[in-house]
């Protein structure tokens, strides 16, 4: 499991997948009698996925997951080429429309939010976040001169630019003062360290108590490095944002399957109905294909321009 974990962070893989791949390993080795991976093969794997699929009942995604992170142990960590065999092939999945909020159920959900989870969800909203791009944010990644957020390192570590909206900017501004009292506090308690990414800490030693690396959404207890032995205070944990978007939906009585993620689907869909070009929307949900943001386009069908219903042009009847 060491060789493992160094295998996923060599290649620079983040912290989500090497929980999901570790996890998975454990699973496929307590699956087959605690037996050592180097000692088990295509057989071993094809049992184990189908396991998931026909008793775990699992979505297709989450049996690709699993082969993955499987394939990944042996190809490179154990360097164990697996013969292609039946039962090993990615199972195929469905692409689903996803789940968008109307504009008034937007409304009416962030109007059950209060404090920094209402502003931490404007912002998925208004800039197309994802929770942990929003969570990660740090203070250099604001401009508010240019009205623009800088996403560091989203998914498949790329940089990309979102919008900074108008209806967020008084109360990022107020949550930046705010934090910038507590880091003055730390800072005379001898804390004030934040965790910066790769050996930025080796380069740059005072990077860690600088403001501009603070985060923007810090927690609210400090911790200390067990390495090196820093007192550092960690960005606010994305649970808190997620079980208060829980809360929020049920008692605004959306009776839709709404999550953080959602936000991010609604900006995407309602860019579109407000008549942006689909590049435009991909740019700022740093989508690598637009095959990707195509599944925003059912919109299209909807709205005065859209398709009309035959139903609709029957005579009313008497």
């Amino acid at each position: 499991m060491d060789r493992l974990r160094n295998a996923i962070r060599t290649r620079h893989y983040s912290r989500s997948t090497e929980r999901s791949y570790t996890s998975w390993v454990r699973r496929f080795i307590l699956f087959h009698g605690k037996r050592h991976p180097a000692e088990m093969g295509a057989e071993e794997v094809a049992a184990f996925l189908s396991h998931l699929a026909v008793r775990g009942n699992v979505a297709a995604r989450t049996q690709n997951q699993a082969l993955h992170a499987i394939l990944f142990l042996y190809g490179s960590v154990l360097a164990i080429e697996l013969p292609r065999i039946r039962g090993i092939a990615p199972a195929k999945t469905t692409r689903r429309l996803p789940v968008v909020l109307t504009r008034d159920e937007v409304a009416t959900v962030l109007g059950e939010m209060t404090g920094v989870p209402r502003l931490m969800a404007t912002l998925l909203y208004g800039s197309g976040l994802r929770v942990m791009e929003c969570c990660r944010l740090r203070v250099k990644d604001i401009d508010f001169a240019a009205s623009t957020i800088i996403v560091r390192a989203g998914k498949g570590q790329k940089d990309r630019v979102a919008l900074l909206p108008v209806a967020a900017r008084a109360d990022l501004e107020r949550q930046l003062h705010n934090a910038r009292t507590l880091f003055d506090a730390d800072l005379r308690n001898g804390a004030g360290w934040v965790e910066l990414p790769f050996a930025l800490g080796r380069k740059l030693p005072s990077a860690g108590r600088a403001w501009a690396w603070q985060w923007v959404f810090p927690a609210t207890r400090c911790y200390t490095d067990p390495e090196s032995g820093e007192r550092r205070r960690h960005h606010l944990h994305e649970s808190v944002l997620q079980r208060t978007m829980t809360e929020a939906v049920r008692r605004a009585r959306v009776a839709k399957p709404a999550t953080c993620h959602t936000f991010r689907h609604s900006f995407a869909t309602h860019l579109l109905e407000d008549g942006y070009d689909i590049r435009t929307v991909q740019e700022l949900l740093g989508h690598k294909d637009v095959s990707t943001t195509m599944i925003y386009t059912h919109v299209l069908n909807r709205g005065p321009g859209g398709v009309r219903s035959p139903a609709d042009r029957l005579p009313l009847p008497r």
